[in-house]
């Protein structure tokens, strides 16, 4: 049987393709995809390709080792009193997103569409709901963080009453959770402030209502607004 050309021909050329593929494979330079780190440590500039535990928190570049091409710069880790103050900052921002939009609807509409106090109550909710739930958040990881720094200090100090020294590590976390507890205080304290100032803003919204309907304030809400602008014996 005489061979056919064109099937000789074809057959060729996917041999010759599948002998330099393993060629073109070996001249592909490979990309290991591995780092080069570099960070200030006590004002000096070090560079490695691997990240020490001590440096995972420092601010720093991250660049291709093989291209030297920056790959990305990480921020330091934030400490616990700077999280805190994030974490209320973002809460002060979305009551004062909720207070704007009170305000404007309780001007603009209060007459008009209230027909009643607790209509004008409603519009509260929502930030009362937001104040509200910070609160209690806050509350429970004060108590988590307090009860676990207690126990942390239990074992610290049964070691010391046995004569044994407290590892640094150990004594690191201590502090760390100590901090943290701290920071969590401040944040509870400041939605505690903030759930008291809304109460006062509705008290005089309510007011304010009631002088334009031309309402008289019930007896325990006028003796409240009366205890509340009474000036503090010292």
């Amino acid at each position: 049987m005489v061979p056919n050309p064109s099937k000789t021909a074809a057959a060729l050329v996917l041999t010759l393709a599948a002998l330099a593929l393993p060629a073109l494979a070996q001249n592909k330079p490979a990309d290991t995809g591995k780092k080069l780190y570099c960070w200030d440590e006590g004002g000096k500039r070090i560079c490695s390709d691997t990240l020490p535990p001590e440096a995972v928190n420092k601010a720093r570049e991250e660049f291709n080792a093989r291209s030297g091409i920056r790959g990305a710069d990480v921020q330091r880790a934030l400490t616990a009193e700077e999280r805190a103050d994030a974490a209320l900052a973002k809460a002060q921002e979305e009551v004062d997103a909720a207070a704007a939009d009170t305000r404007k609807r309780t001007e603009q509409a209060m007459l008009s569409t209230y027909a009643t106090e607790d209509d004008l109550r409603r519009v509260f909710s929502e930030r009362t709901a937001i104040v509200d739930n910070n609160v209690k958040t806050a509350i429970f990881n004060v108590t988590s963080l307090r009860g676990a720094l207690a126990s942390q200090l239990a074992t610290a100090g049964n070691r010391e009453l046995a004569g044994q020294k407290v590892p640094d590590k150990q004594a690191g976390e201590i502090r760390q959770r100590h901090n943290e507890l701290l920071a969590q205080l401040r944040l509870q304290t400041a939605f505690e402030q903030q759930r008291q100032a809304l109460e006062v803003e509705i008290a005089e919204s309510l007011a304010r209502y009631r002088e334009l309907k031309g309402i008289a304030a019930p007896a325990s809400a006028a003796a409240a607004t009366a205890a509340s602008a009474a000036p503090t014996k010292g």
